[in-house]
């Protein structure tokens, strides 16, 4: 494998953390408008992006091989919970 398709292989590896870890601020945003306003959206994104992908590579180290529904399902828990922890938990900022 050469480093062209390392990169295409880490990038479809990371894809679904990104798409998710981005939709979600931005649905977050839309729904809860007022209690968001102050909190910037890359912020959110990072912080989902940041859990989502976290999420991805233990998924990976437990079960041996990627696309497991589990892993999704913790993707989408770590996911919800870098969105929260930036826009209403303690990692607020204003």
């Amino acid at each position: 494998m050469d480093l062209l398709d390392t990169f295409w292989h880490l990038a479809n590896f990371f894809a679904p953390a990104v798409v998710v870890g981005v939709l979600a601020p931005l649905l977050a945003k839309m729904l809860w408008r007022r209690a968001l306003a102050g909190v910037r959206w890359s912020r959110m994104s990072g912080w989902a992006v940041g859990g989502a992908a976290v999420a991805l590579v233990v998924g990976l180290i437990l079960f041996g091989r990627d696309g497991k529904m589990a892993t999704y399902g913790a993707m989408v828990l770590a996911c919800a919970a870098g969105a929260w922890w930036a826009g209403f938990g303690p990692g607020r900022r204003r």
